[in-house]
């Protein structure tokens, strides 16, 4: 017999999963460029130039704008000249560092 609290834990995680996947949305380059003219982000060089900064000699893997939680952030997948494959996310409306890990 399953034991019904488990049964119900199981499914509240599944829903906490699925509802933190369906707060991200990626951004298209039309809406990205709208959003930079009307000066809401700042540009994707700029944030790059602070990525690549962290790690010299760095290559660009990706660079990604998402919407997060009402917020407007990039993604920024790295691979140092180490071989490690680092994930860096930016705050893209005033360039503050969220995250820089070592990605999966």
């Amino acid at each position: 017999m399953i034991d019904s609290s488990r049964a119900v834990q199981a499914v509240c995680l599944a829903l906490l999963a699925f509802c933190s996947l369906a707060l991200a949305r990626d951004l298209d380059q039309d809406e990205a460029l709208h959003l930079r003219q009307q000066g809401v982000i700042l540009p994707l060089e700029q944030l790059l130039q602070s990525a690549l900064g962290r790690y010299p000699g760095a290559t660009l893997l990706e660079a990604e704008l998402e919407e997060k939680h009402d917020r407007y952030e990039y993604e920024v997948e790295l691979l140092t000249p180490e071989g490690v494959v680092r994930e860096i996310k930016l705050d893209a409306t005033n360039g503050t560092l969220l995250k820089d890990e070592e990605d999966d």
